[in-house]
């Protein structure tokens, strides 16, 4: 790596797997164990992604909302590891990526709406008459009933975002 480059990265990309199936008995646990197709879809937070920034140089990520910025620092940090292309660090990097949002990991983005807003205080009549307007402003409607595991941080943050 030349002297002058602070962090050089090429050619990256990341995939998760988003599970589509919601098992929520022992017998679908069996059942989907034997499955072929699990029901996931691969999608591509990054592809193919590169850039240089020199030393003293400030660097700065913008984008839209899963476009993968969460994910290309998290590669960064170490955090996570690339399917695809090299990452070369000339010194250290210190993430600050997490929040507390106090959400449970476990539980779908659905159920965490309305465990945070019964926290909060709303009944439920009330989390029902605001929940679409919740999600919609969280723009996580396609991921909504999947557990929040398998969120990015940005998207973790969105969502308790929109639950205020």
């Amino acid at each position: 790596m030349d002297s002058d480059i602070a962090i050089s990265v090429k050619n990256v990309s990341k995939t998760f797997k988003i599970p589509h199936e919601k098992v929520s008995s022992l017998r679908g646990a069996a059942v989907s164990a034997f499955k072929r197709n699990k029901g996931c879809e691969e999608f591509k937070a990054l592809d193919d992604v590169s850039f240089e920034v020199k030393k003293g140089e400030f660097f700065g990520i913008i984008g839209r909302n899963g476009s993968g910025k969460s994910t290309l620092l998290k590669i960064l940090a170490g955090i996570y590891q690339t399917d695809k292309g090299s990452i070369k660090i000339d010194g250290r990097i210190s993430p600050f990526l997490e929040l507390g949002i106090g959400f449970n990991p476990e539980l779908s983005g659905r159920d965490n709406v309305y465990l945070n807003a019964t926290v909060l205080g709303l009944s439920k009549k009330e989390i029902d008459k605001k929940f679409d307007s919740i999600v919609a402003f969280s723009e996580l409607e396609r991921f909504i009933d999947q557990k929040l595991k398998n969120y990015s941080s940005g998207m973790q943050v969105r969502l308790a975002f929109s639950a205020w």
